[in-house]
């Protein structure tokens, strides 16, 4: 008998189109989006997926390449074009190979007055906000 071969390890690095359809669910727990694939289906399931613009509420609901998704993750949307559905959940360079982002980039959010990192206001900080307030609440 002759011996298994091995992989190519250069083949390792380029990922495999799976099957042309793949449950939504799985394929974002496949590209690393959620840990778990329980917590992808959640976000389905909540109603806060859509695909190619169309609420989705079903975890079991096929996608392929080409779709576009739209969901939340970690106080942002993001907006996620389906380039190949994959075989295995691999490492997060290979995952990143499966989608392109659209998310389009938010501007840091300004901060608000004293909050110029110097931690807690002081006594006096605090009245000045205070005042500020007091004058927004009479206009």
């Amino acid at each position: 008998m002759s011996a298994p071969s091995k992989p190519d390890p250069s083949m390792s690095d380029v990922p495999q189109s799976g099957p042309s359809k793949l449950r939504v669910d799985k394929w974002l727990w496949q590209a690393r989006f959620f840990k778990t694939r329980s917590l992808s289906a959640k976000v389905v399931t909540g109603g806060h997926m859509r695909v190619n613009g169309q609420k989705i509420s079903k975890a079991s609901h096929t996608i392929g390449s080409e779709d576009v998704l739209t969901f939340p993750q970690a106080r942002q949307i993001r907006v996620i074009k389906v380039l190949a559905t994959g075989t295995r959940r691999g490492p997060a360079a290979e995952a990143q190979t499966l989608y392109d982002d659209l998310t389009p980039k938010e501007d840091p959010v300004p901060r608000g007055p004293g909050s110029d990192g110097k931690g807690r206001p002081t006594k006096r900080d605090r009245r000045n906000l205070d005042l500020m307030r007091m004058s927004r609440l009479e206009d």
